[in-house]
């Protein structure tokens, strides 16, 4: 279910996406403390498998600059970033988004998702992934989302594998991650494979 919570300057359009577990919707500007607290916490959970962190990174100048770029993605139909947050008590454990949207004979674009140490492996993300993929292929009408995690990324790969995505590949030098080109192994949906 989407609801519309209204709008800011410089975020994307207010939507949220409720689930029995958690609710997805963009970041707001006043989600700085609590975002920045998270992967603050999760530093060193979080570094070994994203790429490397700016100094200013969990700074409110930096998180208010992705804001505005993601509002631009948004109305530019080229990425979706959404927080996750807990549906009973509304705190954030994590983010995921759609980004390099692709049209044209595409119909396509890459899942990309992140937890929150203490939240880690306890069924969130999954759970929003499948908010994710009812958006992407229902109201943005995609025919294919792809992901792609390092081989070690355990937790990950059963993420996708769990969720209903399929092994397709593996891509070397994929992505640079913590300093280093790292391969990646390649998971793909399509929209007719998408089944809540």
């Amino acid at each position: 279910m989407i609801r519309l919570l209204g709008s800011g300057l410089i975020s994307p359009p207010a939507v949220r996406l409720d689930g029995s577990r958690c609710y997805i919707r963009p970041p707001l500007p006043r989600d700085w403390r609590e975002w920045a607290d998270l992967r603050a916490e999760s530093r060193a959970f979080l570094t070994p498998w994203e790429p490397t962190w700016p100094a200013d990174a969990l700074t409110r100048s930096s998180f208010t600059r992705r804001l505005r770029r993601q509002a631009q993605e948004w109305r530019d139909d080229e990425g979706y970033s959404f927080l996750a947050f807990d549906r009973q008590s509304d705190t954030m454990v994590g983010g995921l988004g759609l980004s390099n949207v692709r049209r044209g004979v595409a119909q396509m674009a890459t899942l990309g998702y992140w937890a929150g140490k203490p939240y880690a492996r306890r069924g969130y993300i999954s759970a929003a992934t499948r908010l994710v993929l009812d958006f992407a292929f229902g109201q943005l009408g995609l025919h294919r989302v792809e992901a792609a995690c390092l081989p070690t990324n355990e937790a990950s790969r059963g993420l996708l594998e769990k969720v209903g995505f399929t092994h397709e590949g593996y891509a070397r030098g994929y992505l640079r991650i913590d300093g280093t080109w790292r391969d990646h192994v390649l998971y793909a949906m399509l929209r007719e494979e998408w089944r809540d």
